[in-house]
């Protein structure tokens, strides 16, 4: 994603409308024969940008608001499938069952099923002869976390001796659950989708190549100081407003 904060774009729309002012109390002296730098382009130009800033806004707010219900619901898996590994286990399941549903729960739980080498038993392993291979723990991408829950749900849909009395450990709530991190997580991927939309279309009216809002603004300084001089009070009042290129 683009980066998070925006104002540095809601500045260079807030000085274009600055600048506008400043120009209709030029009155009629400033007539450019340029159309894109003519007051009723500029205005609409001014338009334009406050219009595709407010999307980016409002897709912000979406994007923040589902992490937010994302993040709310997802704290509470790793509690739930503790609880549910643990009736498992009370059961007369198998221990290669247990043992399969706790390597899903581990990663999860973002923990490794062994301890991490250290550099002395990495070299006493390459010293004799072995390979050391460890793969990362880092599995914790809401992805890899809905992945591994399902995996673990279908496990146990397939032990006919998990029946717990409880109804937040049952198969069918268990799966209500599951759907919900899902759609709470797809909800996500859509606002990001959308911000990234607005903020694509925020960029090509503030920023595209001699028609962007900001190489607009070099061609009205270039003319304010061509009709007012580069000592006049007008182009002071012009030059001292700053526009930056944000992507």
């Amino acid at each position: 994603m683009a980066s998070t904060n925006e104002t540095g774009h809601a500045k260079n729309v807030a000085n274009f409308d600055d600048m506008i002012s400043y120009i209709h109390g030029y009155e009629t002296t400033y007539n450019p024969s340029k159309p894109s730098i003519k007051l009723d382009a500029l205005q609409t130009l001014s338009t334009d940008a406050k219009n595709v800033s407010d999307r980016v806004n409002s897709a912000l707010g979406a994007y923040k608001n589902a992490i937010a219900a994302r993040d709310s619901v997802f704290s509470l898996l790793s509690k739930l499938v503790t609880r549910a590994l643990n009736a498992l286990k009370a059961t007369s399941s198998t221990s290669q069952v247990d043992e399969s549903a706790s390597a899903f729960v581990r990663k999860i739980h973002g923990r490794r099923a062994s301890a991490k080498k250290t550099e002395e038993e990495k070299k006493a392993d390459a010293a004799a002869g072995k390979e050391t291979v460890q793969i990362s723990a880092s599995q914790m991408s809401f992805d890899s976390q809905l992945d591994n829950f399902d995996k673990f749900l279908k496990l146990l849909s397939g032990v006919d001796v998990y029946t717990p009395n409880e109804d937040d450990l049952k198969i069918s709530s268990l799966t209500s659950f599951y759907n919900d991190l899902k759609a709470k997580n797809n909800t996500v991927a859509t606002a990001a989708v959308s911000l990234s939309n607005a903020r694509i279309a925020r960029n090509e009216i503030l920023y595209k190549d001699i028609t962007g809002l900001v190489d607009v603004t070099c061609d009205v300084k270039t003319y304010v100081k061509s009709v007012f001089g580069a000592t006049s009070p007008q182009f002071k009042q012009i030059s001292r407003l700053k526009f930056t290129r944000h992507q």
